[in-house]
């Protein structure tokens, strides 16, 4: 009696079997999203009106290992120019969210917000992003007082 080709049992069944429940794994894991972001500055030295910023960027990803995770984050400007990339060298498998930082960073006064994006291995850029505001110490903050210079 024959049987139908799906019933064959055999090593290429199987494999097809596992491929597909891989690549159904990898799928799901999905987009990289930025929870939150917080940028905090002081006073740039120098004439020109500007401040040093470090950003904390809280990253959500469903890493599966060294295939698929998230590998960066990005800061850009209101006119969509990339101010900084900060690469993610491994999976965060078991630490999720995840929180780094980047900096420190001049950022002149002229900008007053940043987008902050997260990129992955599968997706690319395509997850949840967050607009945040740049506080810039006003004249007559001294460096490391007032609410634009808190610390992380």
């Amino acid at each position: 009696m024959r049987r139908p080709a799906s019933v064959i049992p055999g090593p290429v069944p199987v494999l097809a079997s596992a491929l597909g429940v891989l690549l159904a794994a990898t799928s799901l894991a999905g987009p990289a999203d930025v929870l939150d972001a917080k940028a905090h500055c002081r006073p740039a030295p120098g004439n020109r009106p500007a401040s040093v910023c470090k950003f904390v960027v809280t990253v959500r990803h469903a890493d599966t290992g060294w295939d698929h995770y998230a590998n960066y984050f990005e800061i850009l400007a209101p006119d969509g120019e990339r101010i900084v990339q900060r690469v993610l060298r491994h999976p965060h498998v078991e630490e999720q969210p995840f929180t780094r930082s980047t900096g420190p960073l001049r950022i002149p006064h002229e900008i007053e917000t940043v987008t902050v994006r997260a990129g992955d291995l599968l997706h690319g850029l395509s997850g949840a992003s967050l607009e945040i505001e740049v506080p810039h110490p006003r004249p007559g903050d001294a460096a490391g007082e007032g609410p634009a210079a808190e610390k992380p």
